[in-house]
């Protein structure tokens, strides 16, 4: 069976070994200090009784092209206007993403950020917050425990938040053996990529109350929202299900607010 995660993550290591060919590690560190993050996620999603991180994704792996009526940068506007709490900004190729798109939608929201790829090495970390990302996604599949243990505190020097990815039990136990304050139960396996929200409802009672849990993946309608957000998480990550929405606004507005999502599945 075809492993999609494994193929990026080799293709990551190139990457990321051109990228500090390009730019040398102790030079991209230089640049890091001109700007300084101050956790703006967990300032807004603490402040907020419900969340959603409006993702600006224009392909999937495993699906192919999934938006061509909007650009990332049109797609970043919209949320912004319509409720979003954050919006995740995919630099990885397999996405169709790019560094440069993080710093356009950078100069034009104010929202916080969150860098979609697949860290594997604190390289990526400190070149996130030189792009403008206010966090950073730690997945735990493809970490050690003591890497994801290390990273979570870089971001964190750096003023960044993490938000740790899970996808069963095991990693579930890496990622609650870190601090982590935010903990994103990915519907979607990753070997696979094929979905389902039951698997957020069933890792979630596994997760301490100090933690934030967001769903990820899978969540096509409000009434998936809604059965994430009374089953305790305090929000969700969209991407494909907005992005194939007839009208993305309005499914953004629905997604964004807790007293909306009850109303109308009543």
């Amino acid at each position: 069976m075809r492993d999609i995660l494994a193929e990026i993550v080799e293709k990551k290591r190139d990457l990321v070994a051109e990228a500090k060919r390009r730019l040398p590690f102790a030079e991209l560190k230089e640049r890091a200090k001109e700007r300084s993050g101050g956790f703006s996620m967990a300032k807004r999603f603490h402040a907020c009784d419900w969340n959603l991180i409006a993702e600006c994704k224009l392909q999937s792996p495993a699906k192919g092209r999934l938006c061509c009526t909007h650009s990332v940068e049109e797609l970043a506007r919209i949320y912004a206007a319509n409720g979003a709490s954050m919006l995740s900004v995919h630099t990885d190729p397999h996405f169709l993403g790019a560094n440069e798109d993080l710093v356009r939608v950078r100069s034009l929201v104010d929202l916080p950020l969150l860098r979609k790829d697949f860290i594997i090495d604190e390289y990526q970390i400190v070149e996130a917050q030189t792009l403008g990302a206010d966090a950073v996604l730690l997945i735990a599949r493809i970490l050690s425990p003591a890497q994801l243990q290390e990273y979570v505190f870089r971001a964190w020097e750096m003023g960044l938040d993490a938000l740790v990815e899970v996808h069963d039990e095991a990693d579930m136990e890496a990622a609650l053996a870190t601090p982590a304050e935010f903990i994103g139960i990915n519907n979607r396996n990753l070997q696979t990529f094929t979905t389902s929200i039951e698997n957020t409802l069933e890792l979630l009672p596994l997760v301490d109350e100090k933690r934030m849990v967001i769903g990820e993946s899978g969540i096509f309608s409000v009434e998936d929202a809604r059965r994430l957000q009374e089953a305790g998480c305090g929000g969700i990550l969209v991407g494909e299900g907005l992005v194939r929405a007839d009208d993305v606004a309005e499914m953004t507005r629905r997604l964004t607010a807790p007293g909306a999502l009850a109303k109308e599945s009543a």
